[in-house]
């Protein structure tokens, strides 16, 4: 069982790191090198490529946070436990 659980954390901080990374890619290329509104002519692909990213990045945002929380209920004994031990959680 132990072994079980560690391969599923070890799985799921792989995609979280791929997912961050997909993130911060598309934000930053979007954010520093593609052209903002619409000019046509040659930026008109520049322009279809943000739209791309942008889609991208938000599907991105959503299995990232989807992640997250399934990272956050393999860890929630060790959560739990830690909130005991303070006296946060009773």
């Amino acid at each position: 069982m132990r072994s079980n659980k560690a391969t599923k954390l070890w799985i799921v901080n792989i995609l979280s790191f791929i997912l961050f990374s997909i993130l911060t890619f598309t934000g930053l290329i979007n954010w520093l090198l593609l052209p903002r509104g619409y000019r046509g002519g040659v930026d008109g692909v520049l322009i279809s490529l943000r739209h791309f990213l942008r889609e991208v990045h938000q599907w991105a945002a959503l299995l990232f946070i989807f992640i997250v929380l399934v990272h956050l209920i393999l860890h929630w004994p060790y959560i739990k436990s830690n909130l005991n031990k303070h006296g946060i959680l009773k």
